[in-house]
């Protein structure tokens, strides 16, 4: 029974990832009926704390983006990637990296590809090179975002066993941002070089791509969308140091035990906290808050991780103790196979999120060093594998030129050579990290 209920799970996380969206949650609740109406399991709690983390941190960005906070971003990005056109390769994907960590959402990334695509035109660089390592950059910096889902969904897991956010933080920002260059520097001359490619020398003779000088916008931004992001990093900030220093949260004397407020309630709080006063500071229409597209990005997280991590659950507490006895022996021997195991997962999920949620709980249960489990992290950003992603498809749309590009065997594609170096070094630099953190 145990196989055919895997079986069924996998079935059910295919079919989701392969409908995407909300479709993915809803699949989770195909298999969760199966495995309770069916085969008669006990349901798991449903992972409560994650999506109020997720429903608090979404609302949060999609209100600055309301105020007009991250066309700001948007336009500092610009400024910073035109001041150095020859380090456009180095330079774009820290340009990504940093806004998906501040905002927690890659977003605001699809807006950058068309300056990265324009300013590597006007330098004569080929354009996959910066255009394929700042995807891979926007998706990974979800991993040291603190407030992304992927890490409220991290947090949750691990706050239980007296890890902090200021732990996961110290390990994860400085192993992928360096992760992050070592997979620049893979692609710093990959592929030929804009004049010496026949494909795009076609498309220069045609007329379809030209050299010439692009020119920055005239955006003036608003009084409004700079006081968002002053009060946006001002919540940020407030939640990194409440989650890193325990003293910091209120504390109540509990049967003459000190109780403290949980990392996830005050991150919950100060979202909702911030949030608040900048629908009062910059005049924000709360309507168009739950229309925008960061709010709607969020909202899809929440019913994929309800559904899979909620089926997921389902299925491991039925059969942890087998799990366990089975995996616990290869896994602590070899613990790098976990890290492959929630790669894979992540590439067949596509939802970082979701696979942390469903995964990391099990790393817990195998006995696995919480150092290494946070050096694991970069894992759930396997999403890169199928260039099926909505980030991967903008890329290669806003590039003109046509260098970034799906191969003839679909998984030849633009992002597979930085987003695996990337990956592989965030991990080891990781895990050499954790060893002083933890």
């Amino acid at each position: 029974m145990l196989w055919i209920q895997a079986i069924i799970i996998l079935a059910c996380i295919m079919l989701g990832a392969r409908k995407n969206g909300v479709a993915m949650g809803f699949a989770g609740g195909v298999g969760l009926f199966l495995l309770v109406f069916v085969f008669g399991l006990k349901p798991a709690s449903p992972p409560v704390n994650v999506l109020l983390i997720i429903i608090a941190v979404s609302s949060m960005a999609a209100t600055l983006q309301v105020a007009g906070g991250l066309d700001f971003l948007v336009h500092i990005a610009e400024k910073v990637l035109r001041s150095r056109p020859q380090r456009i390769t180095f330079m774009a994907p820290i340009v990504t990296f940093l806004f998906t960590v501040f905002t927690g959402t890659s977003y605001v990334a699809l807006a950058v590809y068309p300056v990265i695509c324009e300013v590597a035109l006007e330098a004569k660089i080929r354009v996959e090179r910066p255009m394929s390592i700042a995807m891979v950059a926007s998706q990974h910096g979800i991993s040291a975002s603190p407030v992304s889902a992927s890490t409220a969904a991290l947090l949750a897991v691990l706050a239980a066993q007296g890890v902090s956010l200021g732990q996961i933080m110290a390990v994860l920002v400085p192993a992928i941002f360096l992760g992050i260059m070592i997979g620049a520097l893979s692609v710093y001359k990959k592929g030929l070089d804009l004049e010496k490619d026949p494909e795009f020398l076609k498309l220069i003779e045609s007329g379809e791509v030209t050299f010439n000088k692009g020119e920055q916008k005239n955006y003036k931004p608003s009084r409004e969308a700079i006081v968002s992001v002053v009060l946006f990093a001002i919540g940020v900030l407030a939640i990194v140091l409440l989650g890193s220093v325990k003293t910091l949260m209120p504390s109540w004397l509990v049967n003459g035990k000190t109780t403290y407020l949980s990392i996830p309630n005050a991150i919950e709080i100060i979202a909702f906290l911030t949030s608040f006063i900048m629908v009062i500071a910059c005049n924000v229409q709360p309507s168009k808050i739950a229309r925008s597209s960061v709010f709607s990005a969020g909202m899809t997280g929440v019913i994929a991780i309800f559904g899979i991590a909620w089926m997921t659950d389902t299925f491991f507490l039925a059969h942890k103790a087998f799990i366990i006895e089975s995996l616990g022996g290869v896994v602590q021997e070899f613990p790098i196979l976990f890290a492959v195991m929630i790669f894979v997962m992540s590439a067949l999920l596509l939802s970082q999120g979701a696979t942390t949620r469903s995964i990391m709980p099990l790393g817990v249960s195998l006995g696995l060093p919480l150092g290494s489990l946070v050096a694991f992290a970069p894992a759930v950003n396997g999403l890169f594998f199928f260039p099926a992603t909505g980030s991967a498809i903008s890329a290669i749309t806003f590039d003109r030129s046509g260098t970034t590009k799906i191969g003839r065997y679909v998984l030849n594609h633009s992002f597979q050579l930085p987003g695996f170096v990337t990956c592989i070094s965030s991990i080891l630099i990781g895990l050499v990290i954790s060893y002083f953190v933890f």
